[in-house]
């Protein structure tokens, strides 16, 4: 989340959050509407210093104002929704609140989970925080459980280790990648934990390919050293606070 506190006009901050139009805030004004730290707001035109406290010190028709400009938000996304903004059948985004939907700059994607994996899926309107969590030098790592439809030959883990995995298509190899049985490797179908710190275009799933096995299902459940919280149910969201955000780059 970046550090510096913006001041906007409350009339283009409200607007920008998704509230309506301008003449919209400005009526809601009029008609005593929002509050600023307990007093009416009078003046629709006034600066606001945009801070992640405001949602605690302004209310919009008697309701906290949603999270500022600056929000960054952990989801379990469920299976069956696609994190895209275009994409035809139902996405992330729906599960979001309408007004948020209309915000500006617009609320997108830590990078993705495809339509049949589920798990942690962080979004922010923050694009420098965006681009520094999916950079390859901020080197943070992501951990999926995987359940294969094969039974492990038991040199998986090894050349996973090795960092000469190729992908096929791809002319570099994989960078080293964990692997950790949390099934018994001769079940029909074991279950895996692996860590990795790049985001090749569904690696996981290609990865194990790659050593003859088969994904069935796929499941992330942390990012760099914010985990999944177990009470968060498929579909739901909750907004990080500062600390819990510093914590992805801590892992």
């Amino acid at each position: 989340m970046s550090d510096k506190v913006q001041t906007l006009r409350l009339d283009r901050l409200l607007a920008n959050m998704g509230y309506g139009s301008r003449k919209d805030i400005q009526a809601l004004v009029k008609f005593g509407r929002i509050s600023l730290d307990g007093a009416p707001v009078t003046d629709a035109d006034m600066h606001v210093r945009v801070s992640p406290d405001l949602s605690s010190r302004m209310k919009i028709a008697g309701h906290p104002l949603d999270p500022p400009p600056g929000v960054v938000l952990v989801m379990h996304k469920p299976l069956g929704v696609t994190c895209s903004h275009k994409e035809a059948g139902p996405l992330v985004y729906e599960l979001l609140p309408l007004r948020w939907r209309a915000r500006k700059p617009a609320i997108s994607t830590v990078g993705r989970l495809d339509k049949e994996t589920s798990g942690l899926l962080l979004m922010t309107d923050d694009g420098a925080l965006l681009h520094r969590i999916i950079a390859p030098k901020s080197n943070i790592t992501k951990r999926y459980r995987a359940t294969l439809a094969r039974p492990l030959r038991g040199d998986e883990a090894a050349a996973l280790a090795s960092g000469k995995l190729m992908l096929e298509g791809e002319s570099k190899p994989l960078l080293p990648v964990s692997m950790d049985c949390i099934a018994a490797p001769s079940l029909s179908e074991p279950v895996v934990q692996v860590t990795l710190s790049e985001g090749r275009y569904h690696q996981v799933r290609r990865m194990f390919a790659a050593l003859g096995n088969h994904v069935t299902a796929l499941h992330r459940d942390s990012v760099g050293g914010l985990l999944l919280p177990a009470y968060l149910d498929a579909g739901k969201y909750r907004v990080l606070t500062s600390d819990q955000t510093a914590s992805i780059f801590a892992g």
